[in-house]
């Protein structure tokens, strides 16, 4: 069983390549001459595809397959990867590249998500969920230090702005090859969903409460990311350690969180209330203005962020496994939280209440909490 779950990791590992678009921006503006606006539009092309192609990705996964999912986000990928690799192309074609990454990651986590239930073990499917979560986290990370490390190395260095592209290339076309050797018995659908039977499932509360759950933790996830640096830079830090202290240090928790999480054994809802009531006190630290307390909060948060995805993702699946690309894609179109949550906060900042910003991420894990105190069922 074990083996089987080793594709899957590789496949997680490659969904935070897309991650990488970011730190990639500022290289593009440069080489293109963009506003930054423009180079922008590098993340949000990624970012954009979740809201659009979650769902009528998990009713291509209950149609042909997880696994044929899987192998479709990455040959996508292969191909978004393989155009600047191979050439220079123009900032179009580019932008229609990182587009198809967008597309083929929102594949990967739909599909991916699900099928860790199909290849792990009776009760490790929350267990394996984290880890391949940390796993992604590594991924991100990893892919971001690449943009920056594959400059030192002649034959990269070489290829100026596109030098991290062929590794890349590589990760993704490995990935396809272990997961389409790997043979699984996936759980099906008894009958064909349309778009429509996927959004009907929002008609039951405990589908549509869990996906709020989704949108509103991605939405405080990417609030942290935002503006940690610059509230810790108010704080009289300088810009790197704000950096290092804020967003470095909270998703390294995040991280190690996670890989934890996957390598000891307990009950999903037990740790989904441990998760939540971890970032819940971590924000009310945010709150107090200090700037110690508020790098508490960081470690606290980032322990309670850490595995609220996995654990509600697997509660929320083991309610009606046979429909669990349906309900993979509802999720991972809640991922549209992370652009729309942020505002909120942003509006705040804007207003001169920087201080009680942090009350919309700690809003949003209030609700986490109490969803977590919600229902007795087991989950392993």
């Amino acid at each position: 069983m074990k083996l089987k779950t080793m594709p899957i990791f590789l496949a997680f590992l490659v969904m935070g390549i897309a991650d990488a678009m970011g730190p990639m921006a500022s290289a593009v503006q440069k080489n293109y001459e963009l506003s930054t606006v423009m180079a922008t539009l590098l993340t949000f092309f990624v970012f954009i595809a979740f809201a659009v192609f979650s769902v009528p990705g998990g009713v291509l996964a209950a149609r042909i397959g997880k696994k044929n999912l899987l192998l479709l986000g990455l040959g996508l990928n292969i191909i978004a990867m393989a155009v600047p690799t191979f050439m220079e192309p123009g900032f179009m074609l580019l932008l229609s590249c990182i587009f198809l990454l967008g597309i083929g990651t929102t594949f990967l986590q739909v599909a991916g998500n699900p099928i860790m239930l199909d290849v792990s073990a009776k009760g490790n499917y929350s267990r394996n969920l984290a880890l391949a979560q940390g796993i992604k986290g590594l991924g991100s990370s990893g892919s971001s230090y690449l943009v920056g490390l594959v400059l030192i190395l002649p034959f990269f260095a070489a290829m100026g702005w596109r030098g991290v592209f062929p590794v890349f290339f590589v990760f993704m076309t490995l990935a396809f090859i272990f997961v389409a050797l790997l043979k699984i018995d996936e759980a099906k659908a008894d009958v064909p969903p349309s778009i429509g039977s996927s959004l009907s499932l929002l008609k039951e509360p405990v589908f549509a409460l869990a996906v709020l759950g989704i949108f509103l933790y991605v939405g405080a996830e990417v609030c942290m990311a935002r503006f940690l640096k610059p509230t810790l830079e108010s704080f009289g830090f300088a810009a790197d350690k704000a950096a290092l202290l804020g967003p470095t240090l909270f998703f390294g928790t995040v991280t190690v969180g996670r890989l934890t999480a996957g390598s000891i054994k307990l009950n999903a809802r037990t740790f989904f209330r441990i998760s939540a009531a971890l970032g819940l006190l971590g924000l009310v630290l945010m709150l107090t203005g200090q700037s110690y307390f508020i790098l508490a909060g960081v470690v606290l948060g980032g322990l309670g962020f850490a595995n609220i995805w996995p654990m509600l993702f697997s509660i929320t699946i083991e309610e009606k496994p046979e429909r669990s690309s349906e309900l993979s894609g509802l999720m991972c179109m809640a991922i549209s939280g992370g652009a729309l949550v942020p505002l909120v906060m942003s509006k705040l900042i804007d207003s001169g209440m920087s201080s009680f910003a942090y009350i919309v991420p700690l809003a949003c894990f209030g609700y986490l909490f109490l969803l977590s105190l919600k229902g007795r069922k087991t989950a392993q």
